[in-house]
């Protein structure tokens, strides 16, 4: 099913795709536990970890649009670059007790100067398919695979940072992540195939022409709306890992909380690698539908757990639903946008899910503190609902075919 896949895009760039986007999801446990540590303020480290998830938030998108305007290569060789002096910045200030002000700065730095590598991968790995005749549902399979990576990232990310934490110093982990990003996010920007993804829509890369200006200021409003529903995805993580930390934290057992919440991960990646085994004929609003209709059944259990047992049960097949409903978005946004705005759109999805889980846990960590665990999960069901509203009043279609690139199949929206 996926040989294919990984036919077209070589053994060579996943890894580097994969090795690069993991730094992203070290940096923000990471932060935390380093500022934490070396400040002994949680509420520091919070400051710091909520300047560096709003500045990847806000320049996430900016980035995209760079890379589609000027091309992937230049884009992401700076920011992996800045990137990794940013995160050892951020090292280095906080083991010299920096204050409070310079820590969110260099958080907020080194946020907005993450590369980006998830977004731009999926961009580039579509380019590629489409450039080879792809049709929709080997476009599909593309996307699973590359969800797939930024699942398995979101488990391992974390996991490297809590081993790291535990058998030297958060610093560590850190500074791995930023030898990450300098030697893989290098080679990511490098690689043969970013010319794929350049002069999307326009004919060459940084050449703007009168037909490509006009595709990039049409955007649909379903393009809006995928964006809000990442939010809202982002919502539910942060609010599941607000939920899952009170409870087990009520139940004697706080070190189990990363172990729930990357058994979850688990499920999801899993699920996520057999999506591309779903009928062609099934289209991608159909599969967007029963996707956010899945988060609030399996979502509503987590109002009446009480026990660690029945909190990885109900946890781990809430998994399930997660990657069905982002591959799904990233899917319809594929096939909504105008082919100059892919990256920029992609990456806006990618910094909803930063920024909604960012404010979801600060909301409901505040609310499980007052009133115990199902406060949190209830704002993560609450998010679910909104989800399949979204879905049930949002029309999408698929964007009009650009007549300069090789045609594809119809899309089945």
């Amino acid at each position: 099913m996926y040989r294919e896949t990984l036919s077209l895009l070589g053994p060579v760039l996943p890894v580097v795709s994969f090795l690069g986007r993991l730094p992203t999801a070290m940096c923000q446990l990471g932060s935390l536990l380093l500022v934490a540590e070396t400040s002994g303020s949680l509420a520091t480290a919070g400051l710091a970890g909520g300047a560096l998830a709003a500045g990847q938030t806000v320049a996430g998108p900016v980035l995209g649009r760079l890379a589609d305007r000027r091309g992937q290569r230049g884009v992401v060789l700076a920011a992996s670059l800045a990137n990794a002096v940013c995160v050892a910045g951020l090292v280095v200030a906080a083991l010299a007790h920096a204050a409070t002000g310079w820590l969110m700065l260099l958080g907020a730095l080194a946020g907005a100067s993450v590369p980006q590598v998830g977004p731009l991968a999926r961009t580039r790995s579509v380019a590629l398919a489409r450039r080879s005749g792809a049709d929709d549902r080997a476009v599909g399979t593309v996307l699973s695979f590359e969800g797939t990576l930024d699942e398995v990232s979101f488990v391992l990310g974390p996991a490297l940072v809590g081993l790291a934490a535990a058998l030297a110093h958060p610093a560590a982990a850190l500074l791995l992540a930023a030898a990450l990003l300098a030697t893989c996010g290098t080679a990511f920007a490098l690689h043969p195939s970013a010319r794929a993804a350049e002069g999307r829509g326009t004919g060459k890369p940084g050449a703007i022409t009168r037909t490509g200006a006009a595709e990039r200021a049409r955007l649909p409003g379903a393009a809006y709306a995928l964006r809000v529903t990442m939010v809202l995805q982002g919502a539910m993580f942060g609010a599941s890992q607000a939920g899952i930390t009170a409870l087990t934290e009520k139940l004697g057992t706080p070190a189990q909380a990363g172990l729930v919440y990357a058994a979850m991960g688990v499920m999801s990646a899993a699920v996520g690698l057999s999506m591309a085994a779903v009928p062609a004929r099934i289209g991608l609003s159909t599969r967007w539908r029963a996707a956010t209709v899945a988060l609030v059944v399996l979502s509503l259990p987590l109002l009446l757990v009480d026990s660690l047992g029945a909190l990885y049960a109900v946890v781990i097949v809430l998994g399930a639903a997660y990657a069905p409903h982002l591959i799904t978005v990233f899917g319809l946004t594929e096939r909504t946008v105008p082919a100059g705005r892919l990256a920029e759109s992609m990456a806006y999805l990618t910094s909803g899910v930063v920024g909604g889980q960012a404010l979801a846990l600060a909301l409901s960590g505040r609310l499980a503190e007052r009133h115990g665990a199902p406060a949190a999960f209830a704002v993560a069901v609450v998010a679910a609902v909104l989800c399949a509203v979204l879905s049930w009043t949002v029309r999408s279609r698929p964007r009009t075919p650009d007549l300069t690139a090789r045609p594809a199949a119809s899309s089945g929206v």
